[in-house]
Formats: structure tokens, sequence, C-alpha cells
């Protein structure tokens, strides 16, 4: 958090006003907004009206159609069409899991069971300060924003908003959501009405533990391509997960679950870990790579303008 107890501290906001998201893909969209859409023409050539909604650029505002008809309209353009931006931030318990072990050494010169704790929850916060920033950046572009949190559901959801006006509802929604439970992208996304209903960009931030493993990322991403989606995967883990260092005799329980497996740590154990990780990472990469998708790590350690100015733009995800 800032010191003001926002996800996002003030000064951060002007930063972010000067940049874009880096959709491939031109959008037809069906108001007007800062991007150009498969329809070309002339930045002036008009299309048509619509009712004025807050957090329309006022300058489209058309003056002479309201002193005629007392009613707010909205001059579009043909090339200047909007790109439709859903967020997916998991919420599930392992977002905001909490580094513990217990000794099952018992031993009095041990003290019997000890335990260990960080407060951080750090893949929590930087996934709402990475998904508040993105959000931020489509409002600031006068593009549609919808957001929800998931789980094995959408545990909560915003209607679709528009306009740095906006901003204060998608920065209360993210501050105060909670976590909790397993979690199941493919469940969540098979949910009625869950999926965008105009194609665009979708990001999604998660530490993606899927108990499903491949088959389950290939049937999510399956669901966004068909609902004509270009996705983002940001996979957001802690340093204890990236770089474990843990030893002796441990009861390591499922922070989703709660189950608990007791096991001997040793050098070997942990070169297995860090191979089994890596070829999972590799994997996600693979299934979104053969589906012409984005998938970036971003360590949860990492400070906020690292991330954005240095993965994500690297990435060509965000453009000054």
């Amino acid at each position: 958090m800032s010191k003001t107890g926002h996800l996002l501290p003030p000064e951060w906001m002007t930063r972010l006003e000067r940049l874009s998201l880096g959709a491939r893909t031109r959008v037809a969209g069906t108001l007007q907004g800062k991007r150009r859409s498969r329809r070309l023409g002339s930045s002036l050539e008009f299309a048509d009206y619509r009712l004025y909604t807050p957090g329309d650029d006022v300058r489209r505002f058309d003056w002479g159609v309201y002193s005629r008809t007392g009613k707010a309209f909205v001059r579009q353009f043909m090339d200047e069409q909007e790109l439709m931006v859903s967020i997916y931030v998991d919420c599930s318990a392992s977002m905001n899991a909490r580094t513990s072990t217990s000794s099952l050494d018992s031993s009095p010169s041990k003290g019997g069971n000890t335990s260990r704790e960080d407060s951080e929850g750090s893949k929590w916060l930087l996934a709402r300060q990475l998904a508040a920033s993105i959000g931020y950046m489509a409002l600031s572009s006068y593009d549609r924003l919808q957001v929800a949190c998931y789980s094995r559901t959408l545990d909560s959801r915003l209607p679709v908003l528009r306009g740095k006006g906006a901003a204060h509802r998608l920065f209360s929604h993210l501050q105060q959501a909670p976590t909790g439970g397993d979690g199941s992208l493919a469940a969540a996304l098979s949910v009625p009405g869950a999926l965008p209903r105009l194609p665009g960009m979708t990001w999604i931030f998660s530490d993606f533990w899927l108990e499903g493993g491949e088959e389950e990322l290939s049937r999510s991403l399956s669901l966004l391509a068909g609902a004509g989606q270009e996705t983002v995967l940001v996979h957001v883990l802690s340093r204890e997960e990236l770089e474990p260092r843990l030893s002796g005799d441990l009861r390591l329980v499922d922070s989703e679950r709660m189950t608990g497996k007791e096991v001997a740590i040793t050098g070997r154990v942990l070169d297995a870990y860090r191979e089994e990780l890596e070829n999972y990472r590799q994997m996600l990469a693979r299934v979104c790579a053969e589906r012409g998708m984005t998938y970036v790590l971003i360590p949860a350690d990492m400070p906020l303008q690292e991330a954005v100015f240095g993965i994500l733009a690297s990435a060509g995800l965000v453009k000054g």
C-alpha cells in the first residue's frame, strides 16, 4: 500500500496517463476512444451520435444538438474506436498465503513445534497494483473496462466502466476484494456471463497454481480465444515460491485446501522443486504461444515501477 492507504500512489497516476495498452489488433468498437479501428477514414469523419455517459470525452459533446433537443449527445468518428479491456484477478487463498512452516521435531531442546510467518501477502498486493495500473491506463484512454475477481467462480465483479471518473470504483473494488477458497480459472470462466461479450484484450493476474495443469489452462484459453480475446497471463509468484529456503523435517500445508504433508527438505528435494517449477513455467509460456497469447512472470517483490516500465513495456504490452 502507499502511504495514503491506496493501492497506487497519487504521483503514479500521471505517469500511467501517458501510457496505453499495446493491443496488437485494431479494434472495431461501438463508442469513440483513442484507438484506430478496422474502419479506417479521416480522423474527422463523422460516424454517428450517441447519448452522453459520465466519463465521456467532453470535447465530443455536441452543444448544438443539446440546445435544440435538451438531450446530451456526443459525436463518434469512424476511425476512433474503443478497446474492450477485461481484467480477471485471482482471489483464491494461495494469492494471499503467508509463508509458514512447522517443524516436526518436538524434542524439548527445540522447544516443540516452531513456526515462522511473513505478513506481507506480497502476491496479492502486487497483483492488485498491476490490475489497478492496467485498468487506469484503459480508463485514461477512454477504453471500456470490466473487472472481476475469481476463485472457482466470479466472487466479485464490476459493471463496465469508462473514463477516468470511474477510477475510484476500480481502486475501491480491488482494494476491498477478499481472498479465500480454492481457485480454478477454467471453472470461473465457465460461469454463465463470465466471458467478455465483445472482442478485446483480457488480462489475468494469478499465481496460476492450476490443479488441472496444462489441460485446465488449455480449456481456459480456448474459452477466451472463442470470445475473441487477445489474452495476457501475468504470473505473479512470491520469492519463497521462486527460491524456497527451507530445510529439515517440515509439514507443508496447502493454503487453499488446508491439507498437509510431511516432507524432509534436502538440497536434492529443492533442486527437484526448482526443476519442476521451471518445467511448469515453460508449459504456461508454450500453451500461450501456441494460441498467440502472451505470458510474463513477475516476482511479487519486484517494485511496481520496474514491473510496468520494465517487464510489461519490454513485452510490448504497454506503450508510452
